[in-house]
């Protein structure tokens, strides 16, 4: 598949998002709404711009799609993908009251901030990542270790054996006002066994 056909598939596909406040040129939208059995949720995917290539303003562009996403339903979820914990903190206070749920993404290691902000936003700061538990966000050690010690370029390899994890989180919310009624971390590996 070329450039050209995998930017139509990125346009013309419902299940997937970019993140909001890149380039208008960017294939893709930032926003999709999700319907299961009568209820919407309207997600959100936006980019920070802190120790990152430079994009326009997440806090702006996440108003104007909250504005539009209110418009269909109180449910909305935002996905802040971010380097720099302060500016995911300060997306999730900056839309308290306003989105239902803000968790962060990026740094690949889950925090254990999970909480419902005085205005009824489930927060996250990075909900870490699911893939091998005993190698270095997600690659192999060695590799990130040696680039580490050398400061020399090395082609980042994700392991295809050893012991793996889950993160994530699970939030309830009310359907009728968008706010959070609970939020719960999860972390499934080796030294966290899941227990149903």
């Amino acid at each position: 598949m070329g450039s050209k056909e995998i930017y139509d598939f990125i346009d013309d596909t419902d299940y997937l998002i970019r993140p909001a406040n890149f380039s208008d040129e960017a294939p893709g939208r930032g926003m999709t709404n999700i319907t299961k059995n009568g209820v919407t949720l309207s997600v959100i995917n936006l980019h920070g711009r802190t120790f990152l290539p430079p994009h326009s303003d997440p806090f702006e562009k996440a108003e104007q799609l909250i504005e539009e996403a209110t418009k269909i339903s109180p449910l909305i979820f935002v996905d802040f993908h971010a380097e720099a914990t302060s500016e995911k903190i300060a997306m999730g206070w900056h839309l308290d009251g306003k989105a239902s749920v803000v968790v962060g993404t990026h740094t690949h290691v889950q925090t254990a901030d999970d909480r419902i902000l005085p205005g009824g936003t489930a927060y996250l700061t990075d909900a870490g990542m699911t893939g091998p538990y005993d190698e270095i966000l997600g690659m192999k050690k060695e590799d990130v270790i040696y680039r580490f010690k050398t400061n020399l370029p090395v082609r980042f390899e994700v392991p295809k054996k050893g012991r793996s994890q889950l993160n994530g989180l699970f939030v309830e919310l009310d359907d009728q006002t968008g706010k959070a009624l609970s939020i719960e971390r999860i972390m499934i590996n080796d030294d966290h066994v899941f227990e149903a």
